[in-house]
């Protein structure tokens, strides 16, 4: 009798290179990511920003509700899009990356007027 596979809720790569989309599937834990062989499509992320600087992504709540009810598992990065998207609870590694994107804009603004002040002195 084979065992009993788990099943997986991650996400699947698409698109062409340099240019990446992802549908968000249920999959047993042993398939390969991009094996299509996946239970069933719950959704879909865009990570490349548009013209209003936003990633788009959607989910079948009901669908995902069913699948976690039935045991499956997130991944990390479904977690943590799960989590943002406010229908589980913040994953620890949304704030870790928040907080070093926040600090490197800190720096970054930083030196800008550091550079912006050393200009001005210059043309004094």
């Amino acid at each position: 009798m084979p065992a009993k596979l788990r099943v997986m809720i991650r996400l699947a790569r698409h698109g062409c290179t340099n240019r990446p989309f992802y549908h968000v599937v249920a999959i047993h834990n042993r398939r390969s990511r991009n094996s299509g062989a996946y239970l069933e499509q719950l959704g879909t992320y865009d990570p490349m920003p548009n013209n209003h600087n936003e990633k788009l992504v959607s989910f079948n709540f009901e669908r995902v509700k069913y699948w976690l009810a039935k045991g499956a598992t997130p991944t990390r990065p479904v977690a943590m899009l799960l989590g943002l998207s406010g229908f589980l609870p913040l994953h620890p590694m949304s704030t870790v990356l928040a907080r070093r994107a926040q600090a490197k804009a800190e720096e970054k603004a930083k030196k800008a007027a550091e550079e912006a002040k050393q200009e001005e002195e210059e043309m004094s």
